[in-house]
């Protein structure tokens, strides 16, 4: 199924984490960042969480730490589609659309949180969520 096909709304963003560690950051040293990715369904609900984790850090300290996460809920006939045998497999064409959403979600939560801090500098960079998300998201269940 295409994305343009499957039916879904945003029905909740949540700030999971937000943390600053001021005393491990030095405007003389490098900065890294690393992304992680996690999804959560609610089979009964018909819903998806994607869960992105940002954490900037120097010498493998972290001086800033965000997990945002959007909520979606699938309409019940995309929902269906998307089910084989004991699997529901979401495309990776689809959950790349809702990680890019997310992604962009969190910029925003990066940059309010951080906004009037010398910390907001630092902003989310351009992800290539093609690389992120390599395949389709699949989980068992109960049918």
């Amino acid at each position: 199924m295409e994305n343009e096909s499957a039916g879904f709304a945003l029905i909740a963003i949540k700030t999971e984490q937000f943390a600053l560690f001021e005393e491990n950051y030095s405007s003389k040293k490098e900065m890294n960042v690393t992304t992680s990715l996690e999804f959560k369904i609610n089979e009964g609900e018909k819903r998806i969480g994607v869960f992105a984790t940002f954490t900037f850090d120097q010498t493998k300290k972290p001086f800033v730490k965000t997990q945002v996460s959007c909520h979606f809920v699938i309409d019940p006939n995309s929902w269906k589609s998307f089910i084989k045998n004991d699997l529901i497999i979401f495309p990776k064409s689809f959950i790349g659309h809702l990680t890019m959403l997310t992604i962009g979600t969190a910029r925003g939560v990066l940059h309010a949180k951080t906004e009037g801090t010398e910390f907001n500098k630092f902003i989310l960079p351009v992800i290539n969520v093609n690389e992120l998300v390599d395949k389709d998201a699949e989980f068992t269940i109960s049918i």
